[in-house]
């Protein structure tokens, strides 16, 4: 197995990537839940629950924490809120470390390489930035023995799908706190920002819209709904508030390059590649390509493609790998 991990820590998920013979990825779902320590004689039964323990209660962690909660009628707790770790959740640090011990391991030599995914400052939140959220898991990271490198999650995405265009390209992370652009220029970020919009921010339109609760609207979000073809006035809801997110991106892509396009010339059509978990959405790439082309006219780049990641659940994982490897190519 070659030197070097790579890690995107997302607000639903995080995975790792390690390159053997081929790439490999590990996942463990971003939740927990708390329930009694009496749980745990029986929990013994179940070899893939896994959980920690904490004082008198027990926390079990990742998916198995999903479905308890559904049976229990009860909401996972989720240590990451809207893209960065959840102010309300402090005392999870210690649960994010289990987690990232879970899907890195341990490292192959001392201090081996790990790039993990950060976003860039939310744009449209300034109050918010991510200086906490960068130190906490660099700090988790070296203390599981590894050399803690911190990249945006967007460029990433440039560096695993962008290789045939010489790593040129314009990024779209849709993640469930937030949504990441970057524009990449022969391996140079350009521009980069996030909005603080995302999965989370659908679900939560599409309950208040229509007066289900927030959980009911991810399940049918994520249930294979067409959004170019909604069957009914929720599934409806959904395809416009995803409608309103792209949107929203799209503008404030122009926003900032118009802004800053003094700083680098961009001689070049350059594709647009568009990943993470709310853009797996049936139909979702023919639906960007639908809203980009109303406003591409005015859009300030002149766009070749529009296309998915090749693999868009791990494509920012692979690109902090990416460049782990490159601490070792001499």
């Amino acid at each position: 197995m070659k030197k070097g991990k790579g890690i995107d820590i997302g607000t639903m998920n995080i995975v790792s990537a390690t390159q053997g013979e081929t790439t490999s990825f590990k996942r463990i779902r971003d939740a927990f839940l708390d329930v009694p320590i009496q749980a745990k004689k029986m929990l013994k039964l179940h070899d893939s629950v896994s959980y920690i323990e904490d004082d008198d209660h027990l926390l079990i962690i990742g998916d198995q924490a999903l479905e308890l909660a559904s049976v229990f009628g009860r909401t996972p707790r989720r240590p990451l809120q809207d893209g960065l770790i959840n102010p309300h959740e402090i005392g999870s640090i210690d649960v994010l470390g289990y987690m990232l011990k879970q899907v890195l391991g341990s490292p192959q030599v001392e201090n081996e390489a790990c790039y993990y995914s950060i976003p860039a400052n939310p744009i449209d939140e300034p109050h918010r930035n991510v200086v906490y959220h960068k130190g906490v898991f660099g700090k988790i990271i070296e203390q599981l023995g590894y050399t803690a490198y911190p990249s945006n999650e967007a460029e990433a995405i440039v560096f695993s799908n962008c290789a045939k265009e010489g790593f040129t390209g314009l990024a779209f992370s849709f993640g469930s706190g937030m949504t990441n652009v970057a524009l990449v220029v022969n391996t140079i970020c350009c521009l980069e920002f996030s909005v603080a919009r995302g999965g989370d921010w659908i679900d939560k339109g599409v309950a208040t819209s229509t007066g289900i609760n927030q959980a009911r609207a991810t399940q049918i979000k994520e249930s294979g709904i067409d959004l170019n073809n909604p069957t009914n006035r929720i599934e409806e809801a959904i395809s416009f508030y995803y409608r309103e997110l792209i949107q929203y991106s799209l503008d404030w892509v122009t926003k900032r390059f118009i802004g800053s396009q003094s700083q680098f010339n961009l001689d070049k059509e350059i594709s647009i590649v568009v990943s993470g978990g709310t853009s797996m959405a049936t139909g979702f790439v023919e639906f960007f390509q639908q809203v980009f082309d109303k406003k591409r006219r005015r859009f300030p780049i002149e766009v070749s493609e529009i296309r998915h990641a090749t693999d868009p659940l791990n494509a920012v994982a692979q690109g902090m790998l990416i460049q782990a490897l490159q601490e070792y190519d001499q």
